[in-house]
């Protein structure tokens, strides 16, 4: 079994103006002295020239050396706003044309193979970086019809997910001759957002090998969904983590959809690692039980309390909650030492003819 590496954070909620966050330096330095390991990156002008990255060795190891001096090292490289632009229904433009270069905004289909060419830039430098697994959204189409009413038309949710693939299928390609996994995080607004979606997808890609995901229990407990049951049911495509806490108290006013309040005021909301309901012990047990290796990652995301406060609290709290699995069994020492070769005189058989 493997012990889970960690505790890491995701720097897309503490970029700003200001040192320390203000640079991937200044960052790195300042989770290396809160007690983390690891950074999660996001594919971000400010903290990383993609296009730089995904060309040079050079400028991929003076990264390295950046980070490392810090004391700590990148986990993932995170392009969930460009992933987010792959699939963008015409609902939602004018909202999501923020996240692309501005030499594309106002073109819908520029934009889309803007963002298609930097998922591409993120699995050379993924590689040149020396990692294994990349996080992204999926973007969607069929999103504002996820209720059905009123009534989507036959085949409606079918061509939306046969066009969502086709988007997909050349950069899950160029993520396997990179040798990365592509981990989509399951999230609300997202045509991938549960277990059924994402099975959805991937009979769309072929069972692709290289399309996995980003295990984030915060937006299960908010769509009401197992996510212990999830981990049983998915373990063998969970290839990146995000340790994020959250909470369901409904009403007799909302309950699932918030009755359109801020995060505050909503039944469903994100808190700070355990002052939420997550059961963070029974995770990193299933984590642990099915020899998930990679990186336990702090997004940190509250309507309540103070980021650094929650970056301090998380470093600790993921710290204590990863399991050093065993080396041996608890029970080996009451071994009975039987050979191979008494094994059916144990089950009574007799010797073998």
């Amino acid at each position: 079994m493997k012990t889970i590496k960690g505790p890491a954070i995701f720097l897309a909620q503490f970029m700003g103006d200001a040192a320390p966050f203000d640079s991937l330096k200044n960052l790195a330095a300042w989770a290396g002295s809160l007690g983390y390991k690891g950074i999660q990156v996001p594919c971000d002008p400010r903290l990383i020239d993609l296009e730089k990255a995904a060309s040079s060795d050079a400028y991929c190891d003076d990264i390295r050396r950046t980070v490392e001096e810090a004391g700590v090292e990148i986990t993932e490289l995170s392009t969930h706003l460009q992933g987010q632009l792959v699939a963008v229904h015409p609902a939602y433009d004018t909202l999501f044309d923020g996240f692309a270069a501005p030499h594309v905004r106002g073109d819908p289909a520029a934009r889309t193979e803007w963002a298609i060419g930097q998922l591409k830039h993120a699995a050379a430098a993924s590689k040149r970086l020396g990692l294994s697994a990349h996080v992204t959204f999926s973007g969607a189409l069929a999103w504002p019809y996820v209720y059905p009413w009123p009534q989507r038309p036959a085949g409606l949710v079918e061509a939306a997910f046969d066009e969502l693939a086709t988007r997909w299928r050349p950069i899950l390609d160029e993520f396997d001759r990179a040798g990365i996994d592509v981990c989509y995080e399951l999230h609300p607004g997202e045509d991938l957002h549960d277990g059924v979606t994402f099975e959805r997808f991937l009979a769309a890609v072929d069972d692709h090998p290289r399309a996995n995901i980003l295990f984030d229990p915060s937006h299960f407990v908010l769509q009401q969904l197992d996510y212990l049951a999830f981990i049983d049911i998915y373990h063998a495509r969970i290839k990146a983590f995000h340790v994020k806490d959250a909470e369901f108290r409904p009403n007799g006013r909302q309950g699932v959809y918030g009755g359109y309040s801020g995060w505050v005021d909503r039944a469903g909301r994100f808190r700070s690692l355990g002052d939420g309901q997550i059961d963070f012990k029974a995770i990193f047990s299933k984590m642990a039980q099915y020899d998930f290796g990679g990186w336990a990652v702090l997004e940190w995301e509250c309507a309540l309390k103070h980021p650094e406060d929650g970056a301090r609290e998380g470093a600790v709290f993921i710290r204590d909650h990863i399991i050093r699995v065993a080396e041996r069994a608890f029970d080996d020492f009451a071994g009975s030492g039987a050979s191979r070769e008494k094994m059916r005189d144990v089950l009574g058989l007799g010797e073998q003819r």
